[in-house]
């Protein structure tokens, strides 16, 4: 019985660190992909091959 939920746990575990790593990976495409303005916001993310905001 203890090793049934030991194995849940360890499952739950290692789905949990997969969607983390698939999270990082589409934001990491996203930021790759950005073009067209820099985001207007002060933590807004450049363009893309663009220079830095003036503000900063």
């Amino acid at each position: 019985m203890a090793d049934d939920k030991k194995a849940a746990k360890t499952r739950e575990d290692r789905l949990a660190e997969q969607l983390r790593a698939n999270l990082a990976r589409r934001k990491e495409q996203t930021r790759s992909r950005r073009q067209g303005e820099a985001d207007l916001r002060r933590e807004g993310v450049a363009v893309k091959g663009g220079a830095a905001s003036e503000d900063e």
